[in-house]
């Protein structure tokens, strides 16, 4: 590898930095290696990002880079798994604003490979979030991480278009049925898709390229606590709602996203967990929340999910991802290293996210900032070879 990463010679500059920051230089050498490996193994592509040839075809509905994503997406297990944050550059525990502000940087001196963002009340055609953030900060934050060379995801709790109460309101079992085709909210629902589509698309650099981000709505449907959940509508209604979301968007003419498919951890088993999966052709990237309230319970369930999601991603060809845990206010001081890394660290997935760090609420954290009592041991587990960050993924897109 290191011949033929410098194939005149090991620069001095090298050795002196590799000793310096022996973690910094495993990591990137792994990266670095995994890129060439992956760029023998791709061979010729197309501008879309996808093999040339009679097995594949120009991807019209996304950008290169988008396609690009994906495909890194499925390589990261082979280097390790991002790590993320909810809102991450956005407020924090006793601040909001700050321009380049961090809990998780703060501590580790660096920013997360993954930022999630949400999307609620974008519906309304308001200014600000459901967590009271202007929407132009959070366009904002999603080009600066891009041109970290890092990722974005967007969840959505949006209102209920029915009784026009929020995501959590789940009084009447008929709201996704009322805004399906034929529905009586339909038409007010897809100018709720379309707002979102618009957002989409202003999301692009100074020269026009527009910044590919994993779309994730309709998650946790395996639970009831939202309207578009298990006991609030059927399991081909479920999936309806997902395609007109899917074909809405590309009627839209947005081709910067990637779609994740997120159900919280209440399937016992592979089949369970794909009951009301939409389809290959919409999901690219398959995933589960959970939460920590019993240690042992936590890691048992972790363990149980992970593996079958593990057999869902190799059946179906789909990279995986934790896409929401934690353990609120972390009271744990070695949970990082001695709870969620034993377990995440034995299967491929390509991110792990933990929820916000709110500002206006007292002890609703998941990473730690300066002097929370796990703040030690995060640091530990931001050494380790497997967790990768901003820093440490610099090439997603091409």
């Amino acid at each position: 590898i290191i011949l033929y990463l410098f194939p005149g010679g090991i620069p001095p500059t090298f050795v002196k930095y590799s000793l310096l920051n022996k973690r910094f230089m495993i990591k990137r050498i792994k990266i670095l290696a995994t890129g060439a490996l992956l760029m023998a193994g791709l061979g010729a592509c197309s501008p879309s990002g996808k093999k040339t040839g009679s097995e594949t075809v120009a991807d019209t509905l996304r950008t290169a880079e988008t396609v690009n994503l994906l495909n890194n997406l499925r390589q990261i297990p082979g280097q390790g798994f991002m790590f993320g944050h909810h809102d991450d550059p956005l407020y924090g525990v006793g601040w909001e604003g700050d321009e380049g502000r961090s809990d998780v940087k703060s501590v580790c001196g660096d920013y997360p490979a993954v930022m999630s963002f949400d999307l609620g009340h974008i519906e309304l055609e308001g200014e600000k979030s459901l967590d009271h953030v202007q929407f132009r900060k959070i366009r904002q934050e999603t080009i600066n991480q891009y041109k970290r060379g890092g990722m974005v995801s967007f969840s959505w709790h949006l209102d209920n278009p029915s009784t026009g109460k929020d995501a959590w309101d789940v009084s009447d079992t008929t709201v996704v049925a009322s805004i399906l085709p034929g529905g009586t909210h339909h038409t007010k629902f897809v100018g709720w898709l379309d707002a979102v589509a618009a957002f989409m698309n202003t999301l692009e650099t100074e020269d026009g390229t527009k910044i590919p981000v994993l779309f994730r709505p309709w998650h946790e449907h395996t639970g009831s606590w939202f309207w578009w959940g298990q006991n609030l509508c059927t399991a081909e209604q479920y999936k309806a709602l997902w395609r007109m979301t899917y074909e809405r968007m590309h009627a839209k003419g947005v081709k910067n996203l990637l779609y994740a498919y997120s159900p919280g951890s209440e399937p016992k088993d592979s089949a369970a967990y794909l009951e009301r999966y939409p389809g290959d052709d919409i999901i690219d990237l398959v995933g589960f929340d959970t939460y920590q309230f019993d240690r042992t319970q936590y890691m048992e369930q972790l363990d149980k999910s992970l593996a079958i999601l593990t057999e869902v991603g190799q059946s179906h060809n789909k990279p995986i991802a934790i896409t929401e845990t934690g353990f609120e206010a972390i009271p744990d001081s070695t949970w990082w290293t001695q709870t969620l890394y034993p377990v995440i660290s034995k299967y491929p997935i390509s991110y792990v996210l933990v929820w916000r760090n709110a500002r206006e609420r007292v002890n609703h954290y998941y990473a730690p900032y300066p002097g929370q009592v796990s703040a030690d041991d995060f640091v530990k587990f931001y050494r380790e070879p497997k967790t990768l960050f901003v820093s440490d993924v610099k090439d997603l897109y091409k």
